[in-house]
């Protein structure tokens, strides 16, 4: 086939929807450069291409046969590729040859655009000189360790113990962990644990920064640190060098705006001896790369999330891919005799033969305090974890206080979503969260007097924001009778029907918006969330406002006052927003609610996956509303989010 021939037949598949554009548009750019290339690589860069659409940093040529099946591509191109001859350009190269700026690199079995070849390379490179960084013997931390994590139940692994024992021990760790097992708690202990050590030998206190990929990931946590640190047990200038301020990864980097380079880099590195991380599931290939790149050799890495959450939405899964053995352990006898020594506890039961070194600095923390043994919600999240449908087709089949699934009869999403609008919308909730109608009613009932000052209306938009908060939509899809755009409109209508908003067009008091791109001369980060109000202005007079929470260091260059409670901005000034009644799974995480109403979808089945599920249960503190087909739920279970990269391999060659 010609290259002419080939161009066509990748222009058909983009009227077809099996590729992108911008996909022909690589294509089409790699053929201008280079005339003789062949249509064989034409068609391979068409795909990598379109993988890096869906999130996989490469294409695995030894994954063709699969990725035909799920993505639907044309039995042509798999029978071109399988006879073909490897292709060749000036424009390709080995990963360890030339030309060293080709803009694809074949390595080995994986054929990926430059620029996340290097992302790869940077990390794996970022992360294996970290582990064989000088280790502290276990006597340096066996007393500071028993003060911090008091007496616990004999017999039992105290693994926020070991996870803080182990992070101690070098210059990079991560502490893995479903919701409500402790990980803040944990990574607070380890903060005072470094800072007594360090202060013990030196006159200043070690720098330490906190960051979370998002503005919500970061003003939860901000929340959660403060808490902590005040129950902290070590003396109060160890307390007082413990940052309480957490930054997005934009701000700690110096983002620019339109530009994928940072202010700090390889050449300006940042000044911290400590980086924490926390919601690391959310961190993409590009984002991780930016942060080793600025990282100062000496500097110590702490990585905090969930390894079972989805993956980032950009490109990568790193938390995933470094945590995919954590569940096993995976320790040598050598760490786990350090362990013993350290902390007391015995993690043999967790040697495997084929330890690697970076499973010597990996920890998961195993007991969910926000889910006991005996929660519905908690037992759910597990059973899908586990992919035990049975367990899960239980749990929803049973009466539960906590739990609420469509009946098992119902097969037409749609049919179910139109059913469940009006509970969503406008039911009382006055014992349990269900829908909208109660921070409606609160932004009612509690409205300052019309002489009240700036103050008041500050705390009562604070408090608006708190009740649209316990309660949000999630959905697996933007489009289609199950996604954020349909519901978002149809929520907004039931609302209107029922007397709670004055419109549902434009801009109305009580109307929700999300920004969706970052917008640094405001501060608002892509993700953000806040609630159109009628607030005091400068002036005395009553307009409409979209209120966003106060997080310090959350933000990025917008001026804060430290004693609001909210940041008020004109409608007018906001750039990309969209009403957010629902959002989807992805945009939720670093966010929990205390009523979730989970949609899934029964005409997407590639976007069903264990993760997604996982991810979106996890979003509930106390109650969990289902509404999905049981086949959605089967397609969910059984289908698991599989990142194609070569990551995991680069760093168990390099450790």
């Amino acid at each position: 086939m010609s290259p002419d021939a080939m161009l066509a037949m990748l222009a058909e598949a983009v009227t077809r929807r099996v590729l992108r554009p911008l996909d022909l548009a690589f294509a089409r750019f790699i053929a201008e450069c280079d005339p003789a290339a062949e249509s064989s690589l034409l068609l391979l860069v068409a795909l990598a291409s379109r993988q890096l659409g869906d999130g996989h940093p490469c294409l695995d040529l030894h994954a063709l046969d699969v990725l035909a099946v799920k993505q639907e591509w044309p039995a042509s191109w798999l029978e071109l590729l399988s006879t073909a001859p490897m292709p060749t350009s000036r424009l390709l190269a080995q990963a360890d040859g030339l030309p060293e700026h080709a803009p694809l690199v074949l390595d080995r079995h994986r054929l990926y655009l430059r620029r996340y070849w290097n992302y790869e390379c940077r990390i794996a490179t970022g992360i294996t000189t970290r582990l064989s960084e000088g280790m502290l013997p276990a006597v340096a931390l066996h007393d500071e360790l028993q003060r911090l994590f008091p007496a616990h139940s004999t017999g039992t692994i105290h693994w926020p113990r070991v996870a803080c024992a182990l992070a101690a021990r070098g210059a990079f760790s991560v502490i893995t962990g479903g919701p409500g097992t402790g990980k803040t708690t944990t990574v607070v202990r380890l903060l005072g644990l470094l800072q007594t050590l360090h202060l013990r030998q030196h006159d200043t206190p070690l720098r330490i920064r906190l960051a979370a990929p998002t503005g919500k990931a970061a003003a939860r946590l901000n929340t959660s640190i403060a808490r902590q640190i005040a129950l902290l047990d070590v003396q109060e200038h160890v307390r007082a060098a413990i940052p309480l301020e957490v930054e997005t990864l934009h701000r700690l980097l110096g983002a620019r705006p339109d530009s994928r380079r940072y202010t700090y880099d390889h050449r300006h590195p940042l000044h911290v001896d400590v980086l924490v991380i926390d919601e690391a599931s959310m961190i993409d290939l590009e984002m991780m790369a930016a942060v080793l790149n600025a990282l100062p050799p000496q500097a110590r890495l702490i990585l905090i999330g969930d390894k079972d959450q989805l993956a980032s939405v950009e490109a990568g899964a790193v938390l995933g891919e470094l945590g995919r053995r954590a569940e096993q352990g995976g320790y040598n006898p050598a760490t786990a005799e350090w362990v013993r020594d350290a902390t007391g506890d015995d993690v043999s039961a967790f040697i495997r033969d084929d330890a690697q070194p970076l499973d010597q600095h990996i920890a998961m923390l195993r007991s969910s305090h926000r889910f006991d043994a005996a929660s519905g919600i908690g037992r759910l999240a597990a059973a899908v974890n586990a992919g035990d449908s049975a367990t899960v087709n239980v749990l929803l089949d049973s009466p539960s206080s906590n739990i609420v699934w469509m009946p098992s009869g119902i097969t037409d999403v749609a049919w179910a979503i139109d059913g469940q609008l009006d509970r969503f919308a406008a039911q009382d909730a006055s014992d349990q969260p269900q829908g909208f109608r109660f921070y409606l009613e609160q932004l009612r009932q509690h409205r300052p007097a019309l002489n009240a000052d700036d103050a008041h209306y500050r705390r009562w938009g604070h408090e608006v924001l708190e009740a649209f908060n316990r309660f949000q939509v999630l959905c697996a899809v933007r489009q289609g009778p199950s996604g954020i755009e349909r519901l978002n409109r149809d929520i907004a209508a039931a609302l209107l029907n029922a007397g709670l908003i004055e419109t549902d067009r434009g801009w109305y008091e009580g109307r929700p918006v999300m920004v969706t791109r970052n917008d640094y001369s405001l501060g608002l980060m892509n993700g953000d969330v806040g609630i159109t109000l009628r607030m005091l202005g400068p002036d005395g007079a009553r307009r409409l406002y979209v209120a966003f929470p106060v997080t310090r260091g959350a933000s990025s260059t917008a001026p804060q006052d430290d004693d609001a409670q909210v940041r008020c901005v004109l409608p007018s000034r906001l750039g990309e927003v969209e009403t957010v009644y629902a959002m989807t799974v992805h945009k939720s995480q670093g966010s929990e609610f205390e009523h979730t109403a989970l949609v899934l979808p029964d005409d997407a089945p590639a976007i069903l996956t264990r993760e997604l599920l996982y991810t979106g249960i996890t979003r509930a503190r106390r109650w969990l509303s289902v509404i999905g087909t049981p086949t959605a739920i089967e397609q969910a279970l059984a289908q698991r989010t599989r990142r194609y990269s070569g990551l995991g391999e680069r760093l168990v060659a390099r450790g």
